[in-house]
């Protein structure tokens, strides 16, 4: 049994958190889903940003795990799925200011970790894979990678950027080693 979070395909991810952003009800888990694929941050570091965070080009985050601080460059989808969330946070009469956090539930308090994996699951109802918060995380990591036509330099990259010791622990990250060797066994039909 797979006991780690297995990636989404990044298109796959991007277009339901699109989708739930104009979702009364889940528009803030649409938001979670699309910057947690664009930022690559943790589960615990995302759900500390706040309004005002997302109002520069940049944010500067202190990850929790690693005590290092991190500046993440917004990107235009980010950009354009903050626009949307607080459209429609305005149109349902959302009340919030800059120093409020985004990931607010109907509870009126930040979502936990545990409730985000709940709810992730719900959402990409899979029998197939092992999904969680950590799973747009690696889908990030994988996105990267497969843009940078899947080179080491991507790995190396991804490495520093993931905190990771090696690329070796990098490429097991991103499920690279264990296709590898399923292709192995794929050779022989050749």
């Amino acid at each position: 049994m797979n006991l780690t979070s297995d990636y989404i395909e990044y298109d796959i991810a991007l277009n339901k958190g699109m989708k739930l952003l104009n979702v009364d009800k889940k528009c803030i888990i649409g938001f979670y889903i699309v910057l947690s694929i664009n930022i690559g941050t943790r589960v615990g570091d995302t759900l500390k940003i706040k309004h005002g965070d997302l109002l520069s080009d940049k944010i500067n985050l202190k990850e929790k795990k690693t005590k290092k601080t991190r500046e993440i460059t917004l990107n235009s989808v980010v950009k354009r799925a903050y626009q949307k969330l607080t459209d429609k946070l305005d149109e349902i009469h959302f009340r919030y200011t800059d120093d409020d956090f985004v990931f607010v539930s109907q509870k009126g308090t930040v979502y936990r970790t545990q409730s985000i994996n709940v709810i992730l699951k719900k959402i990409f109802n899979s029998k197939k894979l092992q999904i969680s918060s950590h799973s747009l995380r690696k889908s990030f990591s994988r996105k990267i990678y497969d843009n940078m036509n899947q080179s080491e330099y991507a790995l190396v990259l991804l490495s520093d950027l993931l905190s990771h010791s090696n690329i070796s622990i990098t490429k097991r990250y991103l499920g690279i080693r264990a296709e590898i060797i399923e292709n192995l066994y794929l050779e022989l039909e050749q």
